[in-house]
């Protein structure tokens, strides 16, 4: 993308305000991920975090680093870069949740594989996790593919469609921050 996408503007509020502003409509506590380089910065500092304790791993640091702050509660993940993802979605995810599984994730309209930042890890995650870090994998829809994941059809198909370069902002009404 070339710019810090957490910061891109749509309708006058970065997509990390959006996020958590959705997610607090529907949880107690929210949590923003971060590196500790991003810790202190406007955006960032004015929510409560968890600073990622594993370096090079990606989103899967952020996960295990949430699960080292609580090990007792499930995680709701959301990417920050999801521009039409909405209530609806977080919602169903929620009212879904499978006491089954380690895991629950939404089905991918692109290629049926599930959507690992916009998911819900339970407790019981945390060793299926570790297990496939320990043999090198840190690709968070990897260890779900692996897993015995519980995965739902969108409500909203469009909800999950992320952002990665400037070519997908054409039409969203998000702008490159200044």
């Amino acid at each position: 993308m070339g710019s810090d996408k957490a910061l891109l503007r749509q309708n006058g509020q970065t997509q990390l305000s959006r996020t958590v502003a959705l997610l607090e409509a529907q949880l107690e506590r929210v949590f923003v991920s971060t590196t500790a380089a991003q810790a202190d910065d406007a955006e960032r500092s004015q929510f409560d975090q968890v600073v990622d304790r594993y370096d090079d791993m990606g989103p899967v640091a952020g996960i295990l680093s949430a699960m080292d702050s609580n090990a007792e509660v499930s995680w709701l993940v959301l990417a920050c870069d999801l521009p039409n993802v909405d209530e609806a979605t977080i919602a169903y995810l929620l009212e879904n949740l499978s006491p089954d599984h380690p895991a629950t994730a939404y089905r991918s309209t692109h290629d049926d594989l599930p959507e690992p930042l916009c998911a819900i890890y339970r407790p019981e995650a945390r060793e299926v996790i570790d297990g496939f870090v320990e043999q090198g994998m840190n690709c968070p829809r990897k260890i779900l593919i692996k897993s015995n994941t519980h995965l739902l059809e969108q409500p909203n198909p469009a909800a999950l469609h992320n952002i990665n370069t400037p070519e997908d902002l054409a039409g969203t009404g998000i702008t490159l921050a200044s």
